[in-house]
């Protein structure tokens, strides 16, 4: 009787984690979609500091002004409201410092010519946790005018109606 090869190894895949990642909404730019025609949208990390990871879990945060630049081949965010964590004796970050975004090279570069062809905008739509980890969706965005908002506006007041209807 042979022993199996203890040395042996097998090759084990790894499922992806697509399915049962942990998503936990932290904030939302609710006029962004108002303001802007959404073209496409990318999903970025981002370098924070630890009093700004754990002003995050308390929800101190807010979007609502903010907007990326792209400079020397790196995405960075301005703007964005991160209050400041309560229970930090010295250390404590400064609220609307510049934050980095994380992308890959073909990313920055699929947007930066986007952006500079189409004069289109940078927007952050919305700020999460996934699995512990900080998480921006930005979205390439075009501004509307005020007659397209004006349009919006009657489109969702006819849905409402709509609604209402049919209870």
């Amino acid at each position: 009787m042979t022993l199996p090869n203890k040395t042996a190894r097998t090759h084990t895949t790894i499922p992806m984690q697509s399915s049962n990642q942990h998503k936990k909404h932290i904030a939302d730019n609710r006029k962004a979609r108002f303001n802007y025609f959404i073209e496409d949208e990318y999903e970025a990390g981002i370098v924070l500091k630890g009093t700004e990871v754990k002003s995050m879990r308390n929800g101190k945060v807010n979007i609502k002004d903010a907007y990326a630049k792209i400079q020397n081949d790196e995405v960075f965010l301005y703007q964005m409201h991160i209050g400041v964590y309560a229970f930090a004796y010295y250390e404590n970050h400064d609220p609307l410092r510049v934050r980095k975004l994380l992308l890959h090279k073909r990313e920055i570069e699929k947007l930066y010519s986007k952006v500079n062809e189409k004069g289109l905008s940078l927007i952050p739509l919305q700020v999460y946790f996934v699995n512990g980890k900080v998480k921006v969706k930005i979205a390439l965005a075009k501004g509307k005018h005020l007659y397209d908002k004006r349009e919006t506006i009657k489109k969702r007041d006819a849905q409402r109606d709509f609604d209402r209807s049919q209870r």
